[in-house]
């Protein structure tokens, strides 16, 4: 299987519905595609129809010494979706002690799941270091880190970096990391000027696009959706189609060097 961790060094830059709409582009042609929510905020599962009472996740799963299989999903577009679950401040704690004493404990519940090597695992995680980006990065062969066209994302570039770096880099079978600039306003020159700095910075590692600010996003979440299903002819879409077949040439290529930014 191909593990892909969606990761951020800041909060509020559309990692979530970064990741569900790249699940949707990916699951669309029959290809098996598993969302996986490892973030606390239990929103993943928002974008794939998931009724909104139910608390079945991996986190409650996991403390009952459930097959994570149990918590499977089948959302629109051939996605499944594994939610994070709904848990009580102790349960969460107890969780996360166990995600940080046991770091096999991932790995062996993704191996349970009996995925097929071209299957594709899309994992979200919370913004900057915690033990949920530890574990997505232990075990992910591919990083989408998700910037804003913005001064804070930028400067937060090497906290992300560092933790790729720390937990992935050093892995044989990890190919690499790559940008996507979200939420991208390209009427404003700002804007435009901090794309800019980022090509020059990022270089080879930036997805070669941008993913345009779009209405039709946050529209598409209001119907418990993605934009791929709610308005498969809008920027937003095309954008995501095309960061899709970037990540797919992501995933067969070869092991990118890591880099850093100054």
């Amino acid at each position: 299987m191909n593990v892909v961790a969606v990761v951020s060094a800041k909060g509020g830059v559309g990692k979530t519905t970064l990741a569900a709409n790249l699940a949707a582009v990916l699951g669309a042609p029959g290809r098996r595609v598993i969302a996986l929510d490892l973030d606390p905020q239990n929103a993943l599962r928002l974008h794939f129809g998931m009724p909104l009472d139910s608390i079945d996740g991996i986190s409650r799963a996991t403390l009952a010494q459930a097959p994570w299989h149990s918590t499977m999903f089948d959302g629109p577009d051939g996605v499944t979706v594994l939610p994070y679950g709904a848990l009580n401040e102790d349960d969460r704690r107890v969780f996360e002690k166990r995600l940080d004493s046991e770091p096999e404990l991932f790995a062996s519940a993704l191996a349970a799941l009996s995925l097929e090597p071209s299957d594709i695992v899309l994992i979200d995680t919370p913004p900057g270091a915690s033990v949920y980006t530890r574990a997505a990065l232990l075990n992910a062969q591919f990083a989408v880190n998700v910037v804003l066209p913005d001064a804070a994302s930028y400067a937060a570039i090497p906290l992300m970096e560092r933790l790729i770096d720390g937990y992935a880099a050093p892995r044989p079978d990890f190919r690499g990391y790559g940008y996507v600039i979200n939420q991208a306003d390209q009427s404003r020159q700002l804007t435009k000027d901090v794309v800019k700095v980022l090509r020059g910075s990022l270089g080879a590692h930036l997805f070669p696009g941008v993913v345009h600010e779009d209405q039709g996003v946050s529209e598409a979440l209001a119907y418990d959706t993605t934009v791929i299903h709610y308005d498969p002819l809008s920027q937003a879409a095309a954008d995501f189609r095309a960061c899709g077949e970037w990540l797919l040439a992501k995933l067969a290529g070869q092991r990118a060097l890591p880099r850093s930014v100054a």
